[in-house]
């Protein structure tokens, strides 16, 4: 039974570290095409892909995810910051 928890969670991670990255692309395209509102709203989604292990705690995760998610978030409201006030 853990066998199949495990290839689970692992195509689980891998679908979501796909849909993560496919999201930044398509960040990183808007912001070419000068799409702001479509950009930063992408970037909000692309959060919701945790590229990483979600089976993993928060408290139990490597320093570097915890930090490569926090800047995530910086942008993300630093772009929604961006859209307010400009």
């Amino acid at each position: 039974m853990k066998q199949t928890t495990a290839s689970t969670n692992t195509v689980k991670t891998s679908f979501f570290r796909f849909a993560y990255f496919l999201f930044l692309g398509l960040v990183v395209y808007q912001l070419f095409m000068r799409n702001y509102e479509d950009a930063i709203s992408n970037l909000g989604i692309a959060l919701i892909f945790d590229p990483f292990d979600q089976a993993v705690r928060w408290n139990d995760r490597p320093t570097y995810q915890k930090v490569w998610l926090f800047i995530h978030l910086a942008f993300l409201m630093a772009g929604f910051a961006f859209l307010i006030f400009r």
